[in-house]
């Protein structure tokens, strides 16, 4: 009985040593949570659907929180693709190359699904804007600010003086 006793404390003392020296060196277990993937919408690339700069923020937040890798990230984008933006990656040769990177896949579709309407067009989108019948204040004043900050960036570039919230305060006041 004592020998088996023996031997089992001898070998809990060469596992404990074991851990020790792993430890020592630095070599963590990295742990990746998988499980933030159900957290990532799909995208189609449907204008109607969520923006391309949505859907790639929330696949930067998940990754950052869930420890993904750029590989890692690239693959779970492609599984919540659907419909045209399926069809886009299936045709883009660039992305079907041998190595293909995270930001490549960014750049690619930052290109192809980028908003090519003009300035005036959103501009005209902001100053028709009317509630709906059924619409609370709260969302209409959001779906306004969301059509302001479309032409925000546009706008900036050209009149880097004008704020943003002054910009989106005289988009609001034609359309309330």
């Amino acid at each position: 009985m004592t020998d088996i006793l023996q031997a089992e404390m001898a070998e809990t003392k060469a596992e404990l040593q074991r851990l020790r020296e792993r430890a020592s060196v630095g070599t963590h277990t990295v742990h990746k949570d998988l499980s933030l993937i159900l957290l990532i919408p799909k995208w189609s690339g449907a204008e109607t659907g969520i923006p391309l700069e949505e859907f790639l923020s929330v696949m930067e937040s998940s990754a950052r929180i869930g420890l993904w890798e750029d590989e890692d990230k690239l693959q779970i984008a492609l599984l919540r693709l659907t419909d045209v933006a399926r069809q886009f990656y299936n045709g883009c040769l660039e992305l079907h190359s041998p190595g293909p990177t995270w930001q490549k896949f960014k750049d690619e579709f930052r290109h192809r699904f980028r908003n090519t309407h003009t300035d005036q067009y959103h501009f005209m989108k902001v100053h028709t804007a009317r509630q709906g019948r059924n619409e609370a204040l709260q969302e209409f004043v959001d779906r306004c600010r969301a059509l302001s900050q479309k032409l925000s960036a546009r706008w900036m570039t050209l009149r880097p003086s004008a704020s943003t919230t002054k910009m989106q305060t005289e988009c609001f006041w034609p359309a309330m």
